[in-house]
């Protein structure tokens, strides 16, 4: 099934490279959809080493190379996580697409922003030797694991609500887009997808997938919807008249990256 009103569909936290990494179901996922610009947000890469990349990630990346070709009419939007960092350039030259640090574009009247959400976490921002140590002991046990790798998704679920993530980054999230004047912001980083409000401002996280329930966002005509992935179905989709609304002003501003509220809310390339 395929839904005619998405004008944008967000995914994060695919970590390319990681054996828990559910590159297939998310290359599955693309494919079936129809839309005008896709989001990635950030953390698709688990790390620099494309070694560990294996022929599901491979496919995954070269769709999104296929899909960045002029003639498909689709923009594809990389956002840079914190796992990503190093690759931009890389990235822009592989894949083809353009590298954010954030994004941010407008659609329906509506200021939207898409950061990765690291930005928020002050554990991983002021401990990045300690955060790096981190993912290669996680990386290992993974390896160790048994083939459902069970344990090594729990103990990922244990982090975040050890260091009680999600609280922290919608949290920072919302503080940003409220300063910025934006009505919506989507961040990933947590691996949790939720939507949480404030004054006005809605923030959305996309979730991850690593784990066995895989989540993405979609924006159209019926407003920012968090879908579940259940194989090749999709749920929520309009099987109505074909529909073609006006494509959403993307704004790019080619200024430095910042995270204060003297900066203003803008478009960020790598």
């Amino acid at each position: 099934m395929q839904c005619t009103d998405i004008d944008t569909v967000i995914l994060s936290d695919l970590h390319l490279g990681a054996e828990i990494s559910r590159a297939r179901d998310a290359l599955d996922l693309i494919r079936t959809l129809r839309f005008r610009r896709l989001i990635l947000l950030g953390d698709i890469f688990a790390d620099l080493n494309f070694r560990r990349l294996n022929k599901a990630h491979w496919q995954f990346l070269g769709h999104i190379r296929k899909l960045s070709n002029p003639k498909r009419a689709t923009q594809v939007i990389w956002v840079e996580g914190n796992h990503d960092e190093g690759l931009s350039n890389v990235m822009s030259h592989l894949v083809g697409v353009p590298v954010y640090r954030q994004f941010v574009w407008e659609y329906q009247g509506k200021r939207h922003i898409a950061i990765h959400g690291h930005q928020f976490d002050r554990f991983a921002v002021n401990n990045a030797f300690i955060s790096r140590v981190g993912e290669w002991i996680f990386h290992e046990m993974q390896k160790l694991d048994h083939k459902s790798k069970r344990f090594v998704r729990y103990i990922d679920r244990l982090n975040t609500r050890w260091l009680r993530l999600s609280a922290r980054v919608a949290h920072g999230a919302l503080g940003y887009a409220k300063t910025g004047k934006a009505e919506r912001i989507f961040c990933g980083h947590t691996h949790v997808a939720e939507q949480r409000e404030i004054d006005g401002v809605q923030y959305f996280n996309s979730g991850g997938w690593i784990d066995r329930q895989c989540t993405y966002i979609t924006i159209g005509e019926k407003g920012v919807q968090i879908h579940e992935y259940s194989g090749l179905r999709t749920d929520d989709c309009d099987t109505g008249e074909k529909r073609e609304p006006a494509l959403a002003e993307v704004i790019e501003f080619p200024v430095s990256a910042g995270l204060s509220e003297d900066v203003p809310y803008e478009s960020v390339p790598c």
